[in-house]
């Protein structure tokens, strides 16, 4: 530590220009960072979805249709013309219609009724498009310019388009916003005006360094992209408050600006290392997930924790003590009151509020484990184009989803089968193989090689399965399921299926096993270094009873009120959640017990709460504000989530540090504060423990 602070105060110049410079060139490389944006590349290899994808790359030229268009008011020898030229539209690989399940020179009204309006209905004609992967945003721009306004485009590549498009818009936005907001709480918390922008720059110095090192994992989902920079400066602006203020109370005990900074560090750089690892821990459980956007997210936040950590530490001092005259030269009155009799208020609330967590924590861990989730994009969206163009489509065709079989070529007779047999299944409203569209009678070598190439590769033969379902819920998987497995009755472990209700029904069983694995590492990570920290047993135990009663509250919301959430904001709030809020009730323990030393148990937790409520008050307003502006301005229904259940999850998590902890602390600390909770801690070492 003293190596560090030397060396910080000696060579503050060059830190400067190194920290600087590297941001700067972090902020060019940052845009040369790959973005993906479809979660199934997330999905495990062994996952089932994943091993049918890889083979129907291997053995067919052509993938799974991933788009819908709707052209209204055309006839049959239109549609077919306008066929053609979406066919020739750059990116296009393949479009399916009506003339590929019926001969349409024959009047229609001879053909399958239910056939034809899947494709064509009321003289509008509903088209199956396969765009190329990575070409999505300019092929969709080409189409929409191509079928005008009075037409529809929706579906999975339309939707990946969207987010290509809104994502750096969002993120920027949502920073617009957020900076302004910050810097106005920063301005009413503090006592200088230059003082924001100091903690603004130190940790916007580490979040261009953070997106700019991204370029050494090739690319990033589009959601850590949009969501991690918000995060990153919510969660870590306290370590740069902290050691200012740090700075600001050694100034105090030393002339000499220099010996008042290595103090600062010197006492502060282990509090803030603990308060960082507690959220540090938190990402990293996400890493354990199978599902890989775990990883993605989890190691770029917990990588941008690093760097937060570094730039507080070595960064900010450097750049303090080359403004601090600044710094006195901009001093104002304070405009926050100190609220050193909050604990007034507060003690009042601890009886009621521990009176209904008592009532509530039961029905709040149930309702939390029954919470319904969503997979995939379909609800992102009716305030976009994409979301608007999708419910146009289902308000004239109904909902309706593609599901891509693979089964060993070889027998006719077997595959004729089983298309029977799977169009017999509810909500399966065609099947599409070459035993009913072409038909047995007509061997392979006959047809011409486009035609063969629609069913069969040198090994696999392709069905296509269309359900009249959304692309998930319980009707889509139970469908998923019935198909999979009257396919396996056929041809067990050998039939494959992809599609994007497949998709979603594993990401559903993949998340399934994620959900409890991520939640355990994090909750026994955090408590090892409560443990560490406090040299006691029941203090950790309180403190993440704590915490972890706010989030199930938060988590159970949605199933009380009857709604789903996204499950990537269910997982990565009951982490974040967690490892950034738990700070509030450490900040809160630590004063008690320095407190406790000298004080009654009652008069020390009411002196705790006056001299923490201000600072807790401040970083909670941050994260919330914070959570609640990514919400507000993404339109991708995983981010909105993530905000929203941070926003709220937050406030929750206040009101149990500040209401249901002091209570606690008071129960099972009985008259003597060090032999009940065993802690070592010393009175200067814990002094001025705090986040603002």
């Amino acid at each position: 530590m003293d190596k560090i602070a030397n060396f910080t105060i000696k060579h503050k110049k060059i830190i400067l220009i190194i920290f600087i410079l590297t941001a700067a060139v972090s902020a060019v490389l940052q845009s040369f960072v790959k973005k993906n944006y479809d979660m199934v590349d997330y999905l495990p290899q062994e996952s089932q979805s994943t091993k049918a994808l890889k083979i129907m790359k291997e053995e067919f030229t052509e993938s799974m249709p991933n788009a819908s268009v709707m052209i209204k008011n055309v006839s049959i020898m239109e549609a077919m013309d306008y066929k053609r030229q979406l066919a020739a539209i750059d990116g296009v690989t393949q479009v399916t219609w009506l003339d590929d399940m019926i001969d349409i020179k024959q009047p229609l009204e001879m053909s399958d009724p239910d056939t034809v309006e899947k494709f064509y209905k009321n003289g509008n004609a509903l088209f199956s498009i396969t765009i190329r992967k990575g070409a999505e945003k300019k092929t969709c721009a080409a189409i929409r310019e191509f079928i005008g306004e009075g037409n529809f485009l929706a579906g999975e590549a339309p939707d990946l388009a969207t987010m290509q498009e809104n994502t750096v818009s969002e993120v920027t936005g949502a920073l617009m916003i957020l900076i302004p907001a910050v810097i106005l709480i920063l301005i009413l918390s503090t006592t200088s005006w230059i003082e924001p922008l100091l903690f603004l720059v130190t940790i916007g110095i580490a979040i261009l360094i953070n997106m700019g090192t991204n370029i050494f994992f090739g690319e990033i989902s589009f959601m850590t992209n949009s969501i991690s920079p918000i995060l990153q400066l919510a969660v870590s602006l306290d370590y740069a408050i902290f050691l200012l203020h740090s700075f600001t109370d050694n100034r105090e005990k030393y002339s000499d600006v220099e010996e008042a900074m290595y103090h600062a560090i010197r006492s502060s750089i282990v509090t803030v290392a603990a308060s960082a690892l507690t959220t540090l821990f938190g990402f990293i459980a996400l890493t354990f997930m199978k599902f890989g956007i775990g990883a993605d997210l989890g190691l770029n936040l917990a990588k941008g924790i690093i760097l937060s950590f570094i730039s507080t530490m070595i960064f900010m001092p450097a750049l303090t003590l080359s403004v601090y005259k600044f710094i006195d030269k901009t001093q104002h009155r304070p405009f926050m009151p100190n609220f050193a009799n909050a604990y007034r208020v507060l003690l009042k609330l601890a009886v009621p509020v521990v009176l209904l967590v008592i009532l509530l924590i039961v029905p709040g861990f149930l309702g939390q484990r029954k919470t319904g989730f969503l997979y995939g994009n379909a609800a992102t969206a009716e305030n976009n184009k994409s979301g608007q163009d999708r419910l146009a489509i289902e308000n004239e065709f109904g909902k309706s989803t593609i599901m891509v079989l693979l089964v060993p070529r070889g027998d006719i007779a077997k595959e004729e089968n089983l298309t029977r047999d799977i169009g017999e299944i509810p909500h399966v409203t065609g099947v599409m193989s070459y035993a009913n569209t072409v038909g047995t009678a007509i061997p392979v070598q006959f047809l011409t090689e486009d035609i063969a190439e629609q069913f069969y590769s040198e090994h696999y033969a392709r069905i296509i399965v269309y359900t009249d379902t959304a692309e998930e819920g319980d009707a889509a998987f139970a469908t998923v399921e019935r198909i999979q497995n009257t396919a396996k009755s056929y041809y067990g472990d050998a039939a494959y299926s992809l599609g994007q209700s497949t998709n979603l029904y594993d990401m559903k069983n993949v998340v399934a096993k994620d959900n409890t694995l991520v939640n355990l590492i994090a909750i026994i990570s955090i408590f090892l270094v409560l443990l560490f920290s406090f040299k006691s047993f029941t203090l950790p135990l309180i403190l993440l009873i704590t915490i972890e009663a706010g989030i199930w509250f938060n988590l159970s919301i949605p199933y009380f009120m009857g709604t789903v959430i996204n499950f990537i904001g269910y997982l990565v709030l009951s982490t974040v959640q967690l490892g950034a809020t738990v700070d509030y009730a450490i900040l809160l323990t630590d004063h008690y017990l320095v407190n406790r030393r000298e004080l009654p148990k009652k008069a020390a937790i009411h002196k705790s709460l006056g001299e923490t409520f201000k600072s807790i008050l401040v970083s909670a307003s941050i994260l919330s504000i914070a959570g609640f502006t990514l919400y507000k301005t993404s339109s991708n229904s995983a981010s909105a989530d993530i905000g929203r259940l941070l926003g709220r999850g937050t406030i929750f998590s206040f009101i149990m540090v500040l209401c249901f902890l002091p209570a606690m602390l008071l129960i099972f600390d009985r008259g003597d504060c060090r032999n009940n909770f065993k802690t070592k801690t010393a009175k200067g070492k814990n002094e001025g423990r705090r986040i603002n």
